[in-house]
């Protein structure tokens, strides 16, 4: 999904800075992202790590005059399914809140600052929170703090006209899901109302919406984005 984000957002003239913890990852997307015009950096970053995330919004902020939009995007995902409340460890607990709910703060706590006033941040949750996934407590209750994260910011942040919106994908295909079974797979499509698989591009116009002008009268919202498996 960064990746889709990236791109979208680079063609409609963009300058574009990818936080990225796996670093071949990363280079492979800033090198795609050149070869096709856009003005991209990649810059390795963990966002569990405050002084991580610092150095990132430090070169983020080079050479321009100031940050219009963020898509707090990062998580993880990968693999964290399988185990009941009762199974999930606390050493797992804790790096899955470290990574998708202490990062998410991390990164606008050092980004917002530097944002122009009327600037945009987009955070990534999941429809999850509506259905309530099983064997996957510690991710949904993670996904769900995002939600409440967003209305405060968006309070905060609202005297500066920064507009602070949460995104929520269905099971998307991508490398953050390729190990799901192909069974969930199926059975996820069958539930969709538009009765197909998500793809990345499902959601990048919407990502380029919510940082555009044409939504300068939206924040502090919650939007499902999954094909209608989820209704609210």
């Amino acid at each position: 999904m960064g990746f889709a984000f990236a791109e979208r957002l680079g063609r409609e003239g963009a300058s574009v800075v990818i936080a990225e913890i796996d670093s071949a990852l990363g280079a492979e997307a800033e090198k795609k992202l050149k070869a096709a015009g856009i003005d991209a950096r990649f810059v390795q970053t963990d966002i569990s790590s405050e002084a991580s995330v610092a150095a990132m919004a430090k070169i983020a902020a080079q050479g321009c005059d100031g940050i219009h939009g963020v898509v707090a995007n990062a998580g993880w995902a990968n693999n964290v399914g399988g185990k009941l409340y009762n199974e999930i460890t606390p050493e797992v607990w804790d790096h899955m809140m470290a990574v998708n709910v202490r990062g998410t703060w991390l990164t606008i706590r050092a980004l917002g600052p530097l944002m122009r006033n009327g600037g945009s941040i987009v955070t990534l949750s999941s429809d999850t929170i509506y259905w309530g996934a099983t064997k996957l407590l510690h991710y949904v209750t993670s996904k769900s703090a995002l939600v409440g994260m967003t209305r405060s910011l968006a309070r905060e942040l609202g005297e500066r006209m920064i507009r602070v919106n949460c995104l929520l994908p269905g099971l998307t295909m991508g490398e953050a899901t390729k190990d799901i079974p192909q069974a969930r797979w199926n059975d996820y499509a069958e539930r969709t109302i538009l009765n197909r698989m998500q793809q990345p591009d499902d959601l990048d116009g919407v990502v380029a919406f919510l940082l555009s002008d044409d939504a300068k009268f939206i924040t502090g919202q919650t939007l499902a984005v999954d094909g209608g498996f989820s209704m609210h």
